[in-house]
């Protein structure tokens, strides 16, 4: 792929960057021929920026990298409670962000995303140990601490490390489609779905052992999705009754079980619209929604688009 055509990505890794949350990124988006993106990894100058967790980082990029990128990403760091980032480098993500390019904060990155005021009357979250202090330190941030990730268009904020694989995984299918998200999961070995926004909540308490035999049901269903698939059927197959597997299941994914159905119906659409020539009428088929128009419904219900315009948006130029 041309450089022209490469999507530009800078990781800002600040004093006391955490590991996982600078990975998370830099892996997902790697450089590669699947992969149209360059990824850069910057700090308020180039060289040595101490970490936490005993690492440290060298970066060959300074701040100018946020005015090359178009998406910049700004993992979490240690004590974001105490003090804001330099005033250069608010700067240069108000800059950044001035120009069009996206700002994803992970974890407590958020802390640094709230400084520049762009998240000012608009959700956000963070790691739930500090979703009170980002709401005590920035009180015009609408702060929701029972999501994985919030989606604002062009600034985006996630929960603790493992959510930044959620969300970059969703800026992910925006931008290439639910294939090449699905390939970089498995890649991963990670989830390939867990939505953000009011759909996917964090458990307020410990999942009892009964979510294994659930996850286990998630994955028969997603081999029979072109089969009737009831609340009882999904029941019976948990070997619970359905009102136990309607409660728990909600406690689990933040669906109630058809809702989780209908969603992976819909992906499983959006994936054969990807990849194959297939008629809408076919997809539906294959995907048990029965009726092109029932996939016509579905699709725009959920996604605020169409399976044709869908497919024209993520064939184009292939």
């Amino acid at each position: 792929m041309s450089a022209s055509r490469l999507r530009r990505v800078a990781v800002l890794v600040l004093e006391g960057a955490k590991p996982l949350d600078v990975g998370i990124p830099a892996q997902v988006f790697t450089t590669r021929a699947s992969m149209p993106y360059e990824v850069r990894l910057c700090g308020a100058a180039p060289g040595l920026v101490s970490g936490g967790d005993g690492l440290s980082y060298h970066v060959a990029h300074g701040l100018e990298a946020l005015a090359w990128a178009n998406l910049v990403f700004i993992p979490g760091y240690r004590f974001p409670d105490r003090e804001d980032p330099p005033p250069t480098v608010v700067q240069a993500l108000v800059a950044a962000h001035s120009r069009g390019a996206r700002l994803a904060a992970i974890s407590t990155g958020a802390f640094a995303l709230a400084a520049t005021g762009l998240l000012d009357g608009r959700r956000a979250t963070t790691h739930w140990h500090y979703t009170r202090a980002l709401a005590a330190r920035h009180p015009h941030v609408r702060v929701d601490e029972n999501v994985l990730f919030v989606d604002e268009g062009s600034v985006l904020t996630s929960a603790g490390a493992a959510s930044g694989i959620d969300l970059c995984l969703h800026i992910l299918r925006g931008d290439l489609g639910v294939a090449a998200s699905n390939h970089a999961a498995r890649r991963l070995v990670a989830a390939p779905y867990r939505s953000g926004g009011q759909a996917q909540y964090v458990p307020r308490s410990v999942p009892e052992p009964l979510g294994e035999r659930f996850a286990a049901t998630r994955e028969w269903a997603l081999h029979r999705l072109d089969e009737p698939l009831t609340l009882d059927i999904l029941a019976r197959q948990a070997a619970v009754s359905p009102r136990t597997f309607s409660r728990r299941f909600v406690e689990e994914t933040g669906y109630t079980p058809m809702q989780w159905v209908m969603r992976a119906r819909i992906d499983m659409a959006r994936e054969l619209l990807e990849r194959s020539e297939r008629s809408v009428e076919q997809i539906a088929t294959d995907v048990g929604l029965g009726t092109g128009a029932n996939l016509r419904t579905h699709f725009q219900r959920i996604l605020g688009t169409t399976p044709s315009e869908y497919r024209r948006t993520f064939t184009r130029g292939e």
